[in-house]
């Protein structure tokens, strides 16, 4: 393939990211091939349920690697106060409600590129937020997001003594 039939660097999953979108308020995480082959190609730890506050900054990051954002597919009952549409960086971006499961959020890129990202709950302690979203972001992922968060949230302290007992 000749260099110039090359997408562009931007309209791919890039190589590396582990960065806070907004220092202090949440992270972002995105699978680490362009393969795209596992069920989740990314994972966000918002620090709230009010999507007005957290999503601009996920679009904000999100636009930088993989061009435009025009969609956002998300359970609007597990979001305070969900608007139809935000406007982000002087761009439209359309709110849909989407049965995904407050675990999942679906984000579009042009017309019909969906991003599938796992939503780690904001009351998440670090350590298992940080276990849940390295394995989102696997690519030999094929982990629902459900369990993904099951597996790596840590049972109470006595819980399993006190099943056994």
């Amino acid at each position: 393939m000749a260099a110039s039939d090359s997408p562009a660097p931007s309209k791919l999953l890039p190589n590396a990211i582990h960065q806070a979108v907004k220092p202090g308020t949440a992270l972002l995480r995105l699978e680490t091939t362009q393969s795209r082959q596992g069920l989740l190609d990314g994972a966000w730890w918002p620090r709230s349920r009010d999507v007005t506050a957290e999503l601009p900054a996920l679009i904000t990051a999100l636009t930088a690697y993989l061009g435009p954002i025009t969609r956002v597919g998300l359970d609007t009952s597990a979001w305070q106060e969900v608007p139809t549409r935000l406007v982000i960086d002087g761009r439209v971006v359309h709110l849909d409600a989407d049965p995904v499961g407050d675990d999942t959020v679906l984000v579009t890129r042009g017309h019909n590129d969906h991003f599938a990202l796992l939503v780690v709950p904001p009351d998440t302690t670090a350590d298992a937020a940080r276990e849940a979203m390295a394995r989102a972001v696997r690519a030999d992922n094929i982990t629902q997001a459900t369990q993904l968060l099951i597996t790596a949230t840590p049972e109470p302290e006595g819980g399993a003594a006190e099943a056994a007992g």
